[in-house]
């Protein structure tokens, strides 16, 4: 197990866990949104290979619609 941080708060993580599990675990794949781990954003298309390591900060931003 290892801790990250997502969107300033704390969290415990399985170890090897990508940006798409990490997504699952927080129950919001699926939705539009972008990721960045340590102030680099992830582009959609690495999200499965896209590794966390201890300590990373990861910042998810949800799109929000409208006109």
């Amino acid at each position: 197990m290892m801790e990250i941080l997502v969107n300033g708060t704390p969290h415990i993580v399985p170890t090897d866990t990508t940006v798409t599990q990490l997504l699952a675990i927080l129950e919001i794949q699926g939705k539009r949104l972008a990721v960045e781990v340590n102030q680099e954003l992830v582009p959609r298309s690495q999200f499965d290979s896209a590794m966390l390591n201890p300590h990373d900060t990861v910042e998810i931003v949800h799109a929000i619609g409208g006109g």
